[in-house]
């Protein structure tokens, strides 16, 4: 047998001694710390991704109310409403274009052209959970005078 140098265990010893419970503890901290930061991001992204849904959904149903007046929806003095996709309730109201003083030259080449403007607006509200929510489009239709 050879005598052990007291220097050699100890110092292997000491470089097999593994992980001590607090750097266990302080490793563990800040893995759930990231780990709960990263949920809320994906959560965050996840909302935002049903929002722009809901947006997107909204923008195709007005365009597609839009593009029925001057067809199905006739170019005149009126208001109509009705609920699109189940869930967005809709009121579109057509109104004479009354410009006022700031855009006269408007209404100037539209009488000499033979044409009238209207104003077509249209608000669309629905419910994103408890929260209500709603958007407004207008734009401006012509069609020609004293068409009977």
């Amino acid at each position: 047998m050879r005598p052990s140098r007291p220097g050699l265990f100890k110092h292997g010893r000491q470089a097999s001694r593994g992980f001590t419970l607090l750097e266990v503890m302080l490793a563990f901290v800040i893995f759930a710390i990231s780990f709960a930061t990263v949920l809320e991001i994906v959560a965050g992204s996840m909302r935002s991704v049903r929002r722009a849904s809901e947006d997107t959904e909204v923008a195709l149903l007005a365009q597609s109310l839009m593009d029925l007046v001057g067809t199905e929806i006739p170019v005149e003095e009126s208001e109509f409403s009705g609920v699109g996709m189940d869930r967005y309730q809709w009121r579109l109201g057509i109104y004479l274009y009354d410009a006022g003083e700031a855009d006269t030259q408007t209404l100037e080449l539209a009488e000499l052209s033979g044409v009238e403007l209207y104003w077509v607006d249209l608000d669309i509200e629905w419910q994103t959970g408890r929260k209500p929510r709603n958007t407004h489009f207008s734009t401006i239709r012509s069609t020609l005078a004293n068409r009977q």
